[in-house]
């Protein structure tokens, strides 16, 4: 996606074609790159050519990532909270991947994999929206008990 944004920068830039004809190409080049990874999902198959999908981000960046959510909150009920919640569960959910892969092993993060472990149970499968402000404090308390124990271990972040 950025790569087509910046072909159509540059395209703009030296075609003079105007910014709505290249907005319309940036949806189109998008969207065909959506459906082609979906397709290629549906096939089932891998291409053995393909460069391997990078592995979960270092511990650090996961964190910072899980940072960037400490001074957001939403109001269970009243229709805010689905980027909130869906955002932080997926920010703890590449946060447990990163330490369960990193070298110091997951023995070093046994406190917030732990935690992450009983509220990755409590959750289930199910991510939608009136699940998760169901489990709003859960999720929120796990958020800040991660924080804490990271901020203890500032070698794990910086």
């Amino acid at each position: 996606m950025v790569a087509a944004a910046a072909l159509v920068s540059c395209t703009q830039a030296s075609g003079g074609y105007g910014p709505d004809v290249d907005a319309a190409r940036t949806v189109d080049s998008v969207e065909n790159a959506d459906r082609a990874e979906r397709e290629a999902g549906e096939a089932g198959g891998t291409d053995p050519t393909a460069a391997p999908s990078p592995g979960p981000a270092l511990v650090r960046d996961a964190f910072a990532t899980l940072q960037a959510t400490l001074n957001d909150t939403c109001t269970p009920g009243a229709g805010d909270c689905a980027y909130f919640l869906g955002r932080v569960t997926r920010e703890l959910t590449e946060l447990d991947e990163s330490m369960r892969a990193d070298t110091k092993g997951p023995g070093h993060f046994k406190k917030p994999l732990a935690d992450l472990k009983a509220l990755f149970t409590k959750l289930g499968d199910d991510r939608s929206e009136p699940h998760l402000e169901k489990h709003f404090s859960e999720i929120v308390g796990t958020r800040d008990s991660v924080n804490a124990w990271m901020q203890d271990h500032p070698d794990d972040y910086r």
